[in-house]
């Protein structure tokens, strides 16, 4: 049912494109859409259909348009952001630190390979400055 929607929907979506660029502007649109046309209809009544046309596609449009909202919403089933935020949190572990484990600053500088520090402790006035930052050089 959905897919022959947005079927719908879509051709009805290419129509009232054409329409629209069908009608006579100042810009001119396509070139097609009045002026001297001395064949099937006259002036006024080809902007008469044209007009008549135009509501009716745009209706349609915003028909199928609350129709495929509706029906969207009864496929998925109702759902909260609440439901969807919750499980992820518990899955990936605590959202906040809870100063159990090496802060930060502590994990950098094992990285670097200098000694860990304590999370409150002060730093030692014997250990080594931190080594400057390696700058590449191009060859």
């Amino acid at each position: 049912m959905l897919t022959v929607l947005i079927v719908v929907h879509l051709i009805i979506v290419l129509a009232l494109v054409g329409v629209v660029l069908l009608q006579r502007s100042e810009g001119g649109g396509l070139g097609m859409g009045g002026g001297g046309v001395s064949g099937f209809m006259t002036g006024r009544g080809q902007a008469n259909v044209l007009t008549r046309t135009t509501a009716i596609l745009a209706t349609a449009f915003f028909v199928t348009s609350l129709l495929l909202t509706v029906l969207a919403r009864y496929q998925t089933g109702p759902s909260s952001v609440l439901d969807r935020v919750a499980p992820a949190a518990t899955q990936n572990g605590p959202a906040a630190p809870t100063g159990s484990g090496p802060g930060v600053l502590e994990e950098l500088q094992r990285m670097q390979g200098g000694p860990a520090q304590g999370g409150s402790e002060a730093p030692s006035p014997q250990s080594p400055a931190p080594a400057a930052p390696q700058v590449p050089s191009s060859q």
